[in-house]
C-alpha cells in the first residue's frame, strides 16, 4: 500500500514531552498510550452526572471500577495484630452510598490517616477501587478518591461541568488522572486532521472532528455526546473499511489462471458417484466458487458454516474442478489429526478417483497426497515429487506444505481450513508457491456474525452454508452442575454407558493432557475468575489420563477406554482414531484435537469436563463431533461453577441453542471484538475504542459502500491527504503487512 507519511503534527507529539515522562510511562505500559493523538482517541467508558449518582448495586465483582457516591458515615476501629500486637492496628470503615446500594470501603495502618481527615459524612467523592466481598458485603479496600466539593480552585475547574467523565481506567492509573492529563491535551484537538471527505460529513450531517473529540471529553450535555459518539464511530468504520476496499481493489487488479472443470472430467465422475444430492446449500455456494474460479483475478472466498454443514465436501469439489482445469489444489489444515482425518476422508469419497498413476485407478483419477510434518523420509521424498511432477492434483497438509522444499508444478487453488488457527504469513507462504497467485478459500465452522464477516474478512466473499443435510441428528445439550448435584454426574456416566449398550459410543473431553510436560502451563492458561468462580478454579483442570484412568476402574468399568491428545507420536493417533471410526473403542478420552473435522457418525454421547474452561465456539465445534449420523445426539456440560456465575451462564446459553450463528453473537459480546485488523482474537487490544461490531451493523454496512466508492474513484487517496494520514496511523507496520498478505 502506498501510504504517505503524515507530517509531523501536535497530535503526533510524544506523550512524555506534553505529561511528563513518569505518567507518559504508566499510559504507554498500562493502556498503549504515547502520543497526544493516542490519548485524545482514549474516549470516556461513560459519564456522571454531578446529581446523578452511580448504581452502586450493579456493581461488577473483581473489577477495576470507578464510582461517585456521598459517605454515609465513617468509623476507626482498633485492632491487635501481629503487625500490631498492643492493639494499635488501625482500621478505617466508610461507608458511601447512592441511593440505590452501600459499599464499604476500607483503609488499614498508616493509610488511615489522609481518609479519615477527609472523607466525613455527608462528602461527595470519586471512588476507584477493585470490587472484592468481605463476609458476604461488597467492598472496596484502599481505594483511590478525588473529592467534589470543589473548595479549591483545581477542583472546581477540573470538575467543571455536568458531565464527569469515566474513563477506561488502571491501578496504577485512576479515571480522573487521566481526566487531568486529557485537559492538558485537549487544546492539541482543534489540530486534528479530519479523515471524512467533506461531501461525506455534510452529507450526514456529522461535525467535523475537532469539534467531536472536544465533544466526547467535556461534554456540556447528553446530546453532545450522541453528536461527538455518532462522529467518531463512523470514523472507525469508514477508515477500517477503506483499507479493505483498496486491498480488494488491489485483488482485482493481480491476474490469476481461469480454472474451469470440464463436462467429462474428474469433478464430473465424482459427482456421479455420490450416493447423495447435494442441498440447495451446498449447491448455491459451489456456484458462488466455480464462478470466481472462472475468473483471470485470484477468488478470495470465505466459506463459513454450520458444524456438519458439509463445507469439506464443498471444498474438495472445488480442488477437483482445479485439477479438472490442470492445476493443483492444496488443503492447508491446523493439525496433524485433522490433516490426516480429512486425507481419510477425501480418498473414501473419491475411491478409485484417487488412485491416478495406480493399478485400479480409472480414466480422469488423480494422485491425493498427504503431506505432514512426522512422515517418514521415503513417504515425504515421494509426496514431494508428486507435488513437483503435477503426479498429485490434490494434497492435504499441515504447516509443512509451507517449507522451501515443497514446490508445487502448478498450484491453482488453496484451501485453508480453520481460518482462525493460522498465521497470516503461514497463509502467505504457502500462496506464494503458485506461479501467478492461486485462487483463495478459507473455510472456518465458527459462524461469523454479518457484521463481523463485513469488518475482519472485509477483504473476502462470504459465502454460507447455514443448511444441514439430510440424515443428521438433532442433538439435546444438558449443563451438569457437578459441584451443587453430585448424583447428577453420576447419572451423566450412567447415560453414556446407555448408549455404548445401545451399540453406540462416546467422547469424553477434558481441558488438559496430565502429562508432567503439561503441568506448569495449566496455571497459566486459566483464565481470569469471575464473580463467585474463585473456589472451583483453585484446582488445576482436569486432564485426560487421570480422568480415562478413573472411569476405566469407575463409573466406566468394562468399557473398552481410550485417550488421544495433542501430544501422542502421530502413528499412535492415527491408530487411536481408526480404531474408534471402526468401532473398537466404546469410549475415547481426548481434548480438543477432536474439535474440528472429526467424523464418527456412531459417536452419539459427548461429556465435556470442566466445560467452564472452554469459549462458547469452542463448546459448539465440540459438540459437533457427536449427532452425525442418524441416531440423536447427546452433549454433557460439566461444570462446577456455582449457579449465579458468568461462566454457568455461558453454558446455559450453549446448552440453549444449536444456532451458531447466535452462539458466535453472544460470544462475540462477552470476548468483545479483538483487534479486528491484527493478529490477536481476544479483547484486549482493540483497534476498536468506539464501534461494536454487534451493535452497529448499519454503521459499518454504510461505511462499506462509502468506502467502496471512494477508493473507486480516487484508489490512492490523492485527493484525500486526512484520509491517508487516519490510514497509515490506523496500519502500522505489523496491521499493513497482515492486510497485505490477507
Amino acid at each position: 500500500m502506498d501510504l504517505v507519511p503524515a507530517l509531523r503534527e501536535p497530535l503526533e507529539q510524544p506523550l512524555k514531552s506534553v505529561l511528563g515522562p513518569p505518567t507518559a510511562k504508566v499510559m504507554a505500559e498500562h493502556l498503549g498510550l504515547h502520543t497526544v493523538g493516542d490519548l485524545l482517541h482514549h474516549y470516556p467508558r461513560r459519564y456522571e452526572e454531578r446529581g446523578q449518582l452511580t448504581h452502586l448495586v450493579d456493581l461488577p465483582m473483581d473489577e477495576h471500577v470507578t464510582v461517585v457516591a456521598q459517605v454515609a458515615d465513617a468509623r476507626l476501629h482498633t485492632f491487635a495484630s501481629s503487625r500490631a500486637p498492643r492493639g494499635k492496628g488501625q482500621r478505617l470503615e466508610v461507608t458511601i452510598t447512592d441511593g440505590s446500594g452501600r459499599l464499604q470501603l476500607v483503609f488499614f495502618g498508616n493509610g488511615v490517616h489522609k481518609p479519615h481527615k477527609e472523607l466525613l459524612p455527608g462528602t461527595r467523592a470519586m471512588f476507584a477501587g477493585k470490587v472484592s466481598v468481605f463476609n458476604r458485603r461488597l467492598q472496596l479496600a484502599h481505594p483511590a478518591y478525588e473529592l467534589l466539593h470543589g473548595d479549591s480552585e483545581e477542583s472546581v475547574e477540573t470538575w467543571a461541568g455536568a458531565l464527569i467523565p469515566i474513563y477506561p481506567a488502571t491501578a496504577k492509573l485512576e479515571s480522573w488522572k487521566i481526566g487531568k492529563a486529557l485537559q492538558t491535551v485537549l487544546p492539541s484537538a482543534r489540530d486534528a486532521v479530519d479523515p471524512l471527505p467533506g461531501a461525506l460529513r455534510e452529507g450526514r450531517g456529522m461535525v467535523p472532528l475537532p469539534e467531536a473529540l472536544l465533544k466526547i471529553h467535556r461534554p456540556q450535555t447528553r446530546a453532545d455526546i450522541e453528536d461527538a459518539r455518532a462522529r467518531l464511530k463512523w470514523d472507525e468504520a469508514f477508515v477500517l473499511q477503506v483499507a479493505l476496499a483498496r486491498r480488494r481493489h488491489a485483488d482485482a487488479l493481480l491476474p490469476a489462471v481461469a480454472r474451469r472443470p470440464r463436462p467429462d472430467g474428474l469433478l464430473a465422475a465424482f459427482d456421479d458417484r455420490l450416493p447423495f444430492t447435494l442441498t440447495e446449500g451446498q449447491q448455491k455456494v459451489s456456484k458462488e466458487i466455480f464462478d470466481d474460479l472462472a475468473t483471470e483475478h485470484p477468488m478470495h472466498r470465505l466459506l463459513q458454516g454450520e458444524v456438519g454443514s458439509g463445507k469439506t465436501l464443498v471444498a474438495l469439489r472445488a480442488m477437483l474442478a482445479v485439477v479438472d482445469a490442470g492445476g493443483q489444489a492444496a488443503m492447508l489444515a491446523p493439525t496433524e489429526v485433522l490433516a490426516q482425518q480429512h486425507h481419510r476422508s477425501v480418498t473414501e469419497m473419491m475411491g478409485e478417483l484417487a488412485e491416478g498413476g495406480m493399478l485400479g485407478g480409472v480414466e480422469n483419477a488423480t494422485k491425493v497426497v498427504l503431506l505432514t510434518g512426522s512422515m517418514g523420509a521415503a513417504a515425504r521424498r515421494q509426496a514431494l515429487l508428486d507435488l513437483a511432477t503435477g503426479e498429485a492434483g490434490v494434497v492435504i497438509g499441515t504447516h509443512a506444505l509451507i517449507e522451501d522444499k515443497v514446490q508445487f508444478h502448478d498450484l491453482g487453488l488453496v484451501v485453508v481450513d480453520e481460518q482462525h488457527r493460522f498465521g497470516v504469513e503461514q497463509r502467505d507462504a504457502l500462496r506464494g508457491k503458485g506461479k501467478q497467485p492461486p485462487h483463495l478459500l478459507v473455510m472456518t465452522a465458527t459462524p461469523i456474525p454479518r457484521t463481523v464477516a463485513m469488518t475482519v474478512f472485509g477483504d473476502l466473499e462470504t459465502s454460507v452454508l447455514d443448511q444441514l443435510p439430510a440424515g443428521r441428528s438433532p442433538i439435546a445439550s444438558h449443563v451438569v452442575p457437578a459441584a451443587d448435584k453430585p448424583h447428577f454426574l453420576a447419572r451423566a456416566w450412567e447415560r453414556v454407558r446407555e448408549e455404548v449398550e445401545g451399540g453406540h459410543q462416546a467422547y469424553v473431553v477434558c481441558p488438559r493432557i496430565g502429562d508432567e510436560e503439561d503441568e506448569p502451563k495449566a496455571g497459566k492458561r486459566k483464565p481470569p475468575a469471575a464473580a463467585g468462580e474463585a473456589d472451583a478454579e483453585r484446582r488445576p483442570p482436569l486432564a485426560v489420563l487421570d480422568v480415562a484412568d478413573h472411569l476405566a476402574k469407575g463409573p466406566l468399568q468394562g468399557l473398552r477406554v481410550e485417550v488421544l491428545h495433542g501430544r501422542m507420536q502421530p502413528d499412535d493417533k492415527d491408530a487411536v482414531m481408526r480404531r474408534f471410526a471402526a468401532g473398537e473403542t466404546d469410549v475415547l478420552v481426548a481434548t480438543t484435537v477432536i474439535e474440528v473435522g472429526v467424523n464418527v457418525p456412531n459417536a452419539t454421547a459427548m461429556v465435556i469436563m470442566d466445560a467452564d474452561r472452554f469459549g462458547v465456539s469452542q463448546l459448539h465445534q465440540l459438540r459437533g463431533r457427536v449427532g452425525r449420523g442418524s441416531a440423536p445426539g447427546l452433549c454433557l456440560l460439566v461444570t462446577e461453577m456455582p449457579e449465579a456465575s458468568p461462566a454457568r451462564q455461558r453454558l446455559g446459553a450453549v446448552a440453549a441453542t444449536l444456532d451458531g450463528f447466535e452462539l458466535s453473537r453472544i460470544d462475540l459480546e462477552q470476548r468483545r471484538e479483538g483487534d479486528v485488523l491484527g493478529q490477536a482474537q481476544s479483547g484486549t487490544r482493540s483497534s476498536l475504542r468506539m464501534l461494536a461490531v454487534i451493535d452497529d451493523e448499519e454503521i459499518i454496512a454504510e461505511a462499506r459502500e462509502e468506502a467502496a466508492a471512494v477508493v473507486t474513484a480516487d484508489p490512492d487517496l490523492e485527493r484525500l491527504p486526512g484520509l491517508r494520514t487516519a490510514l497509515a496511523a490506523l496500519l502500522d507496520d505489523e496491521r499493513e503487512q497482515y492486510l497485505e498478505k490477507g
